[in-house]
């Protein structure tokens, strides 16, 4: 099957890519960059208002709102903020580690920028230092101990605008154009400080101090010096975040504590190694020998994994423990394609090492098909999502190209190995012998118990209104405390209420004890921490969730926009794959069979859609396809050998002939869904549970709904 030369190379390139994982992601808590959701921590999206800024002005306008925003943040003392400007206006601020309202409430106020003179009085300099600081002074940090005015001699009002220049010898420069009053003033200080310093200060801090060469009476200036692009560029950023303030207003603010980021880090890890654990005594158990082979295949699957995410500097959210776990029930598919493709080979009475090599060819196409019908719906899940959605969409794409190279090749490796030494059977147990049911027979039964169902699920979704929307769809507040000692939730209403705080939705927490959940319409969290604060004795912030309502609706939008995408992009694979239009169709009806049901069956019990549901929900889709896909590939094969039987003999001898690995397939990936739905906690309940719901119905769609549908759209009748 490869030749022994090749083999010894594919060895070298599996063990240097095991040791550079290795090195890649060990040791764990330092080499994985875990996101806010599970080390704690702030996400803010702020958003600019530039309607009074004159649009050649924005850019500079934005860069200096990010600077202010980072000049605040750092006042606080956290380390390792990122900020990054997101779109034509909205900025995003993530700090992780810290749970502090204090520093939003002070990124939303508007940038000061003051103008100071330094002072040159060495006596006055040394006596601030040792404590003594003049009347009328104030000492700052600037590359040492500067002594500044108290009184500002410009302001950012007097500022009409900055741009960077550059002089006669191609270097860096800073140009200034002051109003007419501020022109006045510049003018004045210039004259009577020629070879003084003149301070810029943003928010009290020092961020140049270039000196006054010459008196300057045009109102044009320029700071000049032998500095960088970049520091002239921030030098700009400075000055107009003072000079075009422009305010900040939080659109969305998410905050996790230490103690429910740390929880969540438990459940993950418990509900992965259980899930895993489950996965892969089954295989063993089931397949043997070929599932000791899968089980190393799917140990590398989430090494590489971990390490690719490491390698692109992705960050692993909570979202994204699960789609590891989800890549890893996935993973186990190409493996049960091939074993048992590699069964019906030896049924046939192949030689082991023919029925291994034509396994690993004939399923090939088949598992390519599948999985990136899979990836279209995650990727449009990564384009349109936010967040942690983008990390679940991220580990579930690595996790699945993966999983194609160990199952393939890798998997092909080690067979070929031990063919080469004396591999004699490959022995299966076989739960589901090779069945002979007439699964299209009961397809106008199956059809319109399917519709009365989609029908009962869309009465429950649309029944509740907008309340069946999360606050990430339609706006407001999720405030969730550990207080001690443990309260009633009536205790905690009525405290609540008499402070004049309404409209409040009030739940256990059960994942916490003394944990409770609050739900507001409106920004109540300052005044509800100060409720709580005088009635118990420790008040521990858990989770803040803030979702304004322009930003709830643009997640909807962009939500409904990743599933109509998916199943478009899905619709559009299918038919250019398999040349038959009807096919296609029928695929996505199946598909959107199981999103509507998994959907309905979340409103329900009760649960919010929120942006992971709707993750689960493409989830849900790309399995679903995955599963039709398979059954499309065998019609394909096994059509030309049967060119005198009917579609609907065809159709039933593809499904007998997958009904095996449909089965497996589904407990699998229902064994690790089933783990995460018990250990993985509340933050993850909904999603899973959704999840199981989308797997059962797609396990019952791929059998009796696809094939259905496709003799229903041609009017094909049984033929004997």
């Amino acid at each position: 099957m490869i030749k022994n030369s090749d083999l010894k190379i594919r060895f070298i390139i599996l063990g240097a890519l095991v040791i550079f994982s290795a090195l890649a992601i060990f040791p764990l808590d330092k080499k994985i960059n875990l996101g806010l959701d599970l080390k704690g921590g702030m996400y803010v999206l702020l958003r600019a208002d530039t309607s009074t800024v004159a649009k050649s002005q924005v850019s500079d306008a934005m860069n200096g709102a990010i600077e202010k925003v980072r000049n605040r943040i750092d006042s606080f003392g956290v380390k390792e903020t990122s900020i990054q400007p997101q779109g034509d206006n909205s900025i995003l601020v993530q700090v992780p580690g810290v749970v502090n309202r204090e520093i939003i409430d002070k990124l939303k106020e508007v940038g000061k920028l003051d103008f100071k003179l330094v002072s040159e009085d060495k006596e006055k300099v040394e006596a601030a230092i040792k404590g003594n600081i003049p009347d009328g002074y104030e000492l700052k940090d600037y590359k040492g101990a500067v002594l500044i005015n108290k009184e500002a001699a410009l302001t950012g009002a007097d500022l009409a605008q900055s741009s960077v220049g550059f002089d006669q010898y191609g270097m860096p420069n800073v140009r200034l154009q002051f109003t007419a009053e501020g022109a006045k003033k510049f003018a004045k200080v210039t004259e009577e400080n020629v070879g003084k310093q003149l301070a810029i200060l943003l928010d009290g801090k020092i961020m140049s101090a270039p000196a006054i060469r010459e008196a300057i009476l045009s109102g044009q200036a320029e700071i000049t010096g032998d500095f960088p692009l970049e520091e002239a560029r921030s030098i700009v950023s400075v000055l107009n975040s003072g000079a075009l303030p422009i305010p900040l207003t939080v659109e969305e603010e998410r905050s996790v504590g230490p103690l429910l980021g740390s929880d969540s880090i438990s459940k993950g890890i418990n509900a992965c190694l259980l899930g895993a654990a489950l996965v892969f005594v089954f295989m063993v158990v089931y397949y043997l020998v070929g599932g000791v082979v899968a089980d190393i295949c799917l140990v590398l699957n989430i090494l590489l994994t971990l390490a690719a995410l490491t390698v692109l500097k992705g960050t692993l959210t909570l979202p994204g423990i699960a789609g590891l776990i989800l890549a890893l029930g996935m993973a186990v598919d190409a493996n049960v394609l091939i074993y048992e493709r590699i069964r019906d080979e030896l049924a046939a009475n192949k030689p082991i090492g023919a029925a291994i090599k034509n396994s690993f060819d004939r399923t090939f196409i088949t598992i390519f098909d599948s999985n990136l019908t899979t990836i279209i719906a995650a990727a449009f899940l990564f384009i349109f999502g936010t967040g942690p959605i983008r990390g679940f969409a991220t580990t579930l794409i690595l996790g699945i190209v993966i999983s194609m190279f160990t199952a393939i090749y890798v998997g092909k490796t080690i067979f070929a190995f031990l063919l080469k030494n004396n591999l004699k059977s490959l022995p299966m147990l076989q739960f589901f012998p090779a069945s002979k049911i007439d699964f299209l027979k009961p397809r106008y039964v199956c059809i319109a118990f399917s519709v009365i169902l989609i029908a009962v699920s869309m009465y429950g979704f649309f029944s509740k209104g907008e309340a069946v929307y999360s606050i990430d769809f339609r706006g407001g507040q999720v405030l969730e405390y550990r207080l001690t000692p443990a309260p009633t939730i009536e205790e905690v209403r009525k405290q609540l209420s008499g402070a004049g705080i309404s409209g409040l939705i009030i739940q256990d927490f059960k994942d916490v004890k003394g944990g409770i959940n609050i739900k507001s319409k409106e920004d109540v969290a300052n005044k509800v921490e100060e409720v709580l604060k005088k009635n118990y004795k420790e008040v521990e912030k858990l989770r803040l969730d803030k979702v304004g309502p322009s930003v709830g609706a643009l997640l909807k939008t962009k939500a409904l926009w990743a599933i109509a995408l998916s199943l478009i992009g899905i619709l559009a694979y299918v038919f250019v794959r398999f040349k038959h239009f009807d096919f296609a169709v029928a695929g996505v009806v199946a598909l959107l069979h199981d999103v509507l049901i998994a959907l309905g069956a979340a409103a329900l019990f009760g649960y919010e859609v929120d942006l992971l549901i709707v993750t689960a929900l493409l989830t849900i889709a790309g399995f679903s396809i995955n599963d039709t896909i398979v059954i499309y590939d065998r019609i394909r094969e096994i059509a030309p050998r049967m060119h005198k039987a009917s579609l609907y003999q065809i159709l039933n001898q593809a499904l007998n002939n997958c009904f095996s690995r449909t089965i497996i397939t589904s407990l699998t990936v229902f064994f690790v869904t089933l783990a995460m739905y018990l250990l993985g906690g509340e933050a993850l309940k909904g999603f899973s549970f959704v999840l199981l719901v989308g797997f059962i119905s797609g396990v019952y769609s791929t059998i009796y709904i696809a094939s259905a549908v496709v003799l229903v759209m041609r009017g094909a009748k049984k033929e004997a």
